[in-house]
């Protein structure tokens, strides 16, 4: 049985183990490598074991081995076996990934790439969309989920090959000498709704690939199983429309509209492992969407997972562009003590432009008991924030509230 999955898309799994195979035309100034990495539901490796590759082609538990690549006629074959039934304490996910260090450059070079997951006589079949001069690539994820067996189509593209996807993983990589200075980290922290920073785009080839930002909050210590929270990405367009990017329903897109993906839903966080959810922007949204483009950034704790505090769980937002670090951490304890039935927290507003990236807290909630989510106009160049949305719940398509609808 055959089977084909978009980028962004998930899909069950017939079994627990099988193999992931990546192919394309071979090419003598290509070098492609295969790499996955074990990760965590903060999605970073637990350590540098948790890297499965050439050089070490085979987990400790046994959940991924490394297959050595092969030629046949034209084509380059890569492989890794996995076995989901196997997946270490702490570790929810398998990320296979691919680099190209070779001559030709970027991914454009190579040709007729594709991807393809084996489950017993269940196919599946990934093809990516475009790439230009990314080096390293997200190909896909496998994970468990509710005890289902599930792969995630992902194809999200780095420029910075394997060290930014270490990096993005969690392992450190000795970076080469500089040819020029190096750049610090440059990290601001915003506290009030009143205060706003501006990081400005880098042009060019040095640009970072993609302006991240995520949502983390911790596990409030109440001993009750209610510490899930839904990061939700609300997209005011240029023409005045909205779209909506959360997970698992509608995550969106890097490379195509709404190129804004959602890496996938976390669905607990504790003490020493804090939940997050994170998004991938794409840094020339603005260009591709004709103007300016505003987001606004939210945290939704459903009704179905029992009554909590979403203060309790001091939910922060993070974007991440290059060196430059900006963190919304509205403290929303500040508030009524007992807000049990608000939903969902505003964690910051985001407008992005050709030239610059402005950011800022919001500290606005739902009302009490509301279903509404965060909604966005403007008024000349200002952006007006409301919470008077459409309500959005998982597995069902996107309603309508008084004339108000995602697109």
């Amino acid at each position: 049985m055959n089977q084909s999955l978009k980028p962004g898309e998930n899909t069950s799994l017939s079994g627990a183990s099988g193999q992931v195979r990546v192919t394309h035309r071979a090419d003598s100034n290509l070098d492609v490598n295969l790499t996955a990495f074990l990760v965590t539901a903060a999605g970073k490796v637990t350590s540098d074991d948790d890297m499965v590759f050439f050089n070490a082609p085979r987990h400790a538990s046994g959940t991924a081995v490394f297959i050595a690549p092969g030629t046949s006629g034209t084509t380059v074959t890569h492989a890794i076996d996995f076995d989901l039934s196997r997946l270490p304490a702490g570790i929810t996910k398998i990320a296979v990934t691919l680099t190209q260090d070779g001559g030709a450059g970027g991914f454009a070079s190579v040709q007729d790439l594709k991807a393809q997951i084996v489950t017993g006589d269940h196919s599946l079949e990934l093809t990516p969309g475009q790439f230009s001069q990314e080096t390293g690539i997200v190909v896909l994820d496998l994970y468990v989920r509710n005890g289902e067996n599930k792969a995630r189509s992902v194809w999200q593209g780095f420029n910075s090959g394997l060290a930014g996807l270490c990096n993005y993983y969690g392992i450190e990589v000795e970076a080469p000498a500089p040819v020029t200075p190096a750049v610090s980290l440059k990290k601001v922290t915003l506290t009030k709704p009143d205060t706003s920073h501006k990081v400005s785009l880098i042009k060019g080839a040095a640009a970072p690939a993609s302006i991240r930002v995520s949502a983390t909050w911790i596990d409030n210590g109440d001993g009750e199983d209610n510490d899930d929270l839904d990061l939700r990405i609300g997209i005011l367009r240029p023409d005045g429309q909205m779209s909506l990017v959360c997970a698992p329903d509608h995550p969106g897109s890097f490379n195509d509209y709404p190129w804004i993906f959602h890496r996938g839903d976390v669905v607990a966080a504790s003490a020493s492992a804090p939940g997050t959810e994170t998004v991938e922007i794409n840094p020339a949204i603005s260009r591709l969407m004709g103007g300016k483009v505003a987001i606004v950034c939210s945290v939704y704790s459903a009704v179905g997972n029992g009554a909590v505090s979403v203060a309790s769980l001091r939910p922060t937002m993070r974007m991440e562009y290059g060196e430059q670090v900006v963190e919304c951490a509205y403290d929303f304890a500040s508030g009524p003590d007992d807000d049990e039935g608000i939903y969902t927290y505003v964690i910051g507003l985001i407008e992005i432009d050709e030239d610059n990236i402005t950011l800022s807290p919001a500290g606005v909630t739902s009302e009490e008991s509301s279903e509404d989510t965060p909604w966005l106009t403007r008024k000349g160049d200002k952006v007006i924030l409301t919470v008077d949305g459409p309500h959005v719940f998982k597995g069902k398509p996107f309603g309508t509230k008084k004339g108000k609808r995602y697109i």
